[in-house]
């Protein structure tokens, strides 16, 4: 019987999974299968696929209330999951957790101090860690003998020059933890990893990846390693995003506090819940909704996403000296044509060109002939990622 490996990605209103089976040492998992569960909160809809893109069969479902929380869905998934691995044993689950402080820089073996830790860092990620904690939680319910794997989002930007690190706060702010952090660490390891096979030598130069979903951000990277990134302190800063604000003016905050009595709670949700793509469309949080509507205010808000986009781009340059390759990659970046199209029009100044007809048509290499600077749509993985940090864990 060989043995396994599953991958959570709990998010606020979605969970993501995926099983590997494990090999020899060294080598990296196999894909068996993934999938996920949507509307968390609502009314929970399953999908999965094999490898091979087959569909698979749902879990029961319809017998969990719309009300399920991250555990009972967890649960449900584990027991799915034991009906999918026949012949394989389970051996360790790896999760994705978006925050891992200034002292969880790598992948880390879970147990009370870490859970400890974790849940310290709740305040600094709100939207997010409590879903991976849950995560961790149901597993260790069902499966208290298996090995849990965190990987963080924040490891990946850990190596940053100190000044990309800094805020201009007080030095006891500073030492309280209050740092530039970023995100979507995981999936720029995973970008880092295959540069090499789309850009050749171009991918130890400078390259800024631009990770475009419903949470989005830029990173620049020298020599595939981070040296600044859109998001900072919390994941709610940098680009503008589908519900959440982006940078924003702190006077602002400011103001909704004196003069709108708006109190913590309050302000979270306008700028996690009811910003961005949403608040200014007033129709969708969604990229693909508001391309499909002829209502101004769609137009409005896919022009101001792509307006920041380029400018949140523009201002990670001075950290890696210029430009050599552009990166899109998840769900947006992958998929949009039409939003790639108008964040590249922002920076033509850099001499891009793109080739239209590949753009539209998803290439991996969009940018027109003779352009100075390489513009390439990578798809990313992010299961793969942590299932090789579990292997390796299990391994060590």
């Amino acid at each position: 019987m060989s043995d396994s490996i599953l991958v959570l990605n709990a998010g606020s209103s979605s969970i993501k999974f995926a099983a590997y089976r494990c090999r020899r040492a060294g080598e990296p998992p196999e894909a068996l299968l993934r999938g996920q569960i949507s509307g968390i909160g609502q009314t929970p809809a399953f999908q999965a696929r094999a490898a091979d893109g087959r569909p698979l069969p749902e879990p029961r479902l319809g017998r969990i209330p719309s009300g399920a929380t991250h555990e009972d869905l967890i649960d449900s998934v584990l027991e799915w999951l034991d009906g999918q691995l026949q012949g394989s044993a389970l051996s360790a689950v790896g999760h994705r957790v978006v925050h891992g402080g200034p002292t969880l820089t790598a992948p880390v073996r879970i147990d009370d101090p870490v859970i400890a830790c974790l849940t310290e860092l709740v305040p600094l990620a709100p939207m997010h860690q409590p879903h991976s904690l849950a995560a961790i939680a149901a597993v260790g319910s069902r499966h208290p003998e298996l090995p849990q794997i965190a990987c963080f989002d924040t490891a990946f930007h850990a190596q940053q020059p100190h000044l990309a690190k800094l805020f201009a706060l007080p030095r006891w702010l500073t030492d309280l933890g209050i740092l530039r952090y970023g995100f979507h660490g995981i999936s720029y390891d995973y970008i880092s990893r295959v540069l090499g096979e789309h850009l050749g030598e171009r991918a130890d130069g400078r390259v800024v990846v631009a990770h475009l979903g419903n949470g989005a951000s830029a990173c620049a990277m020298l020599g595939r390693r981070s040296r600044s990134s859109t998001m900072g302190f919390t994941a709610v800063h940098g680009l503008m995003m589908g519900r959440r604000s982006g940078t924003i003016d702190a006077g602002i905050i400011l103001y909704l506090m004196r003069e709108r009595q708006m109190d913590a709670d309050h302000l979270e949700h306008l700028l996690h819940k009811e910003s961005g793509l949403l608040g200014v469309s007033g129709i969708s949080s969604s990229v693909q909704a508001l391309e499909a509507s002829d209502a101004p205010e769609a137009r409005e808000a896919l022009d101001l996403y792509a307006w920041r986009a380029a400018a949140e781009i523009a201002a990670l340059l001075p950290s890696i000296g210029g430009l050599d390759a552009l990166v899109f990659t998840a769900g947006v970046g992958e998929h949009s044509a039409g939003v790639r199209a108008a964040i590249v029009r922002h920076l033509t100044w850099l001499g891009i060109t793109l080739d239209d007809a590949a753009n539209a048509t998803h290439r991996t290499r969009i940018s027109a002939s003779g352009s100075p600077v390489d513009v390439c749509v990578i798809p990313t993985d992010e299961e793969c990622v942590i299932a090789e940090a579990t292997a390796a864990a299990l391994d060590a």
